[in-house]
């Protein structure tokens, strides 16, 4: 019997850390382009560039955790950091507001203001760079691959997780959201500080339970993998001999002998300082180094959907804000909570995906999981394409109804189309983030060696850091080429002479490109041996 206790003290601990991540980063454009009175251009890059660095410090943290202080107190650091961040936050929310700049639209933040925001805002980057991949990692260690029915369980911890992180953050964007764009800042940043403290509670209360991952090797995994490259590197020029390659043949995963060979130069003695011992690196090494190699691919082809995804919190935001989002006569949505959208389709789904399609597909495949972690990332892959073109269809009549209704030169005017038009769009990215997100998730978490779990999550988020900044660097470009002479770019703070359909259908066509560059890579990729398919 499998036993659930530990790993839901964790997700519990996910849920309310996700609501305070996201009651942060979901309306942050909104908190740019109000209170901080910047431009749309330079809001969204501010919003992507800071969204790629706080899913690239995971790399930081999963390091530190998995070379030095263990995933267990990375956490509980991480969290008192995250707490100070989210106070400062708060903090800075109060000094706009002391200066009536909320609301006033013709007065500007003081310089000082703005570092102090920015600041407080990549502290909390940092402190979630730390908490973020070790979370999800210390749960997913609660649970042993090597017994049949924990390996189920675990492949249901991560639809499970997910299911109780978006679960969080629908209540986030719920009401969270109005509160901000409604009553005030103050309290908008503040309560995700209360959500935090929960969080830190909840992960100090299952201490007694938790199961506790060691391994008898005291060298950092990291430079353990490292020295293979530095040894290759040196032994460039040195034939493998043969009884080297016969024997790496016979061990560990022959069926991959012939991939990166240049790292069976690793195996060769060596002299002096070389980072492994004088009998060279041991197979175990190189095999490390090989895994991790093999995931290079397939990371690169999934960053153009990081950048598909970024698009909920910057521009389908601000589309909502121009169309009619009243509920009858006195109450209108909040822009940035029709992102709950996103959340309850995944919600609705993942049940629907566990419960009903996994076991349909291990009747058809045999499968533990239904179908390969590979087959759900690319389906999910595909539906976000998709997204994009239903993104570019509906903006398209958007404009023409603001052009029909005489509104193109009045940007506050609201534009006479229900918001719910923008239902499909994001609907098809909660429904995609099944697929990919928790497929993501557990391939990374999956294939890389198991002292480097952290790591591995830690490559999964930097997908989204690095598609943040393509993105970021996308929307520049394409401002400079399309805004010069005096003309409206494609992201007009003026939408109705904003072409966002146009970037829409940029995106599904490098969405197709990239589809089909992950297919050619996950047909021939090989799985770690002993991991799931």
């Amino acid at each position: 019997m499998v036993d659930w206790k530990s790993a839901s003290f964790i997700i519990g601990v996910e849920i309310a850390e996700r609501f305070a991540y996201y009651g942060i980063s979901s309306n942050l454009i909104t908190y740019l382009t109000g209170p901080l009175h910047q431009s749309t251009v330079v809001a969204a890059e501010n919003v992507n560039i800071w969204s790629g660095v706080a899913s690239l410090l995971p790399l930081l943290g999963a390091f530190i955790a998995d070379s030095y202080l263990g995933r267990f107190r990375t956490i509980l650091f991480s969290s008192l950091l995250y707490l100070l961040g989210l106070g400062l936050l708060t903090m800075s929310a109060s000094l706009v507001t002391l200066t009536d700049c909320e609301k006033d639209t013709s007065c500007s933040s003081s310089n000082l203001q703005v570092i102090f925001f920015f600041s407080s805002l990549y502290l909390v980057a940092f402190a979630q760079g730390g908490h973020k991949p070790c979370v999800q990692a210390f749960g997913a260690d609660q649970f042993d691959r090597h017994d049949p029915e924990e390996f189920k369980s675990k492949s249901s911890f991560f639809n499970w997780w997910y299911f109780g992180v978006y679960g969080g953050t629908a209540v986030s964007l719920s009401f969270l959201n109005y509160i901000q764009d409604n009553l005030n800042w103050v309290l908008g940043f503040g309560i995700p500080l209360i959500s935090m403290a929960i969080a830190l509670v909840i992960f100090l209360l299952g201490m007694r339970s938790y199961r506790y991952s060691f391994t008898d090797d005291k060298r950092s995994p990291i430079v353990r993998i490292g020295q293979v490259f530095v040894v290759a590197s040196k032994n460039w020029r040195v034939a493998t001999p043969a009884f080297e390659e016969e024997g790496y043949q016979m061990t560990l995963n022959p069926a991959g002998s012939h991939q990166f060979r240049f790292l069976h130069k690793a195996l060769i003695p060596t002299t002096g300082d070389s980072g492994c011992n004088q009998n060279g690196c041991s197979i175990t090494q190189v095999e490390e180094a090989k895994v991790v190699l093999r995931l290079v691919p397939i990371w690169i082809a999934c960053l153009m959907y990081a950048v598909v995804f970024a698009q909920s919190s910057t521009f389908f935001t601000k589309q909502g804000s121009t169309m009619d989002r009243s509920i009858g006569s006195s109450f209108e949505i909040p822009a940035a909570s029709l992102q709950t959208l996103i959340s309850l389709s995944i919600v609705l789904f993942i049940p629907l995906y566990d419960r009903v399609l996994v076991p349909i597909g291990r009747v058809v495949t045999g499968k533990p999981s239904g179908i390969t972690m590979l087959q759900r990332i690319g389906c999910g892959m595909f539906i976000s394409v998709v997204s994009m073109v239903v993104a570019a269809i509906i903006e398209k009549k958007r404009l023409q109804t603001a052009i029909d209704s005489g509104l193109i030169d009045m940007p506050k005017a609201t534009v006479p189309m229900s918001v719910w038009w923008l239902a499909p769009q994001y609907v098809l990215f909660g429904i995609s983030d099944v697929f990919t997100m928790v497929g993501l998730q557990e391939f990374f978490y999956d294939q890389v060696p198991d002292g480097l779990r952290s790591v591995g999550l830690s490559l999964y988020l930097s997908i989204f850091g690095i598609g943040h900044f393509l993105g970021g660097f996308l929307i520049s470009t394409i401002e400079n080429v399309t805004g010069g002479s005096g003309q409206d770019s494609w992201f007009s703070d003026n939408l109705n002479r904003a072409h966002l359909d146009y970037y829409y259908w940029l995106l599904a066509g490098l969405g197709i490109i990239e589809f089909a560059a992950y297919l050619y890579f996950s047909k021939s990729y090989l799985y770690n041996t002993g991991a799931s398919k």
